[in-house]
């Protein structure tokens, strides 16, 4: 954006982003909730109820690649105990 006051000229060099979840240039948390499912937060936003910080303040980016390494299984921790349960019993 540019505003003129007579001979002066002002850039605003502030960047506009639409969705903030979605800044490549932000500043990002992981969350985990008591299922043990990962979730990319922008640190501007407080934590929501249910979930806590399991990666602290970083670059979208590494927050990307921590979610990678820790989240392999994508099912609920309760449907995952239950699939174990289930083997189990037909063993």
């Amino acid at each position: 954006m540019d505003t003129s006051f007579g001979k002066y000229r002002f850039r605003s060099h502030r960047r506009v982003v639409a969705n903030p979840f979605e800044d490549e240039e932000g500043v990002h948390l992981v969350l985990v909730n008591g299922e043990e499912q990962y979730s990319l937060w922008p640190a501007s936003h407080a934590v929501p109820a249910g979930w806590s910080v399991a990666h602290d303040r970083d670059t979208r980016a590494n927050c990307l690649e921590y979610v990678s390494a820790h989240w392999s299984d994508m099912r609920p921790a309760g449907l995952r105990a239950l699939t174990d349960d289930v083997r189990e019993v037909i063993r």
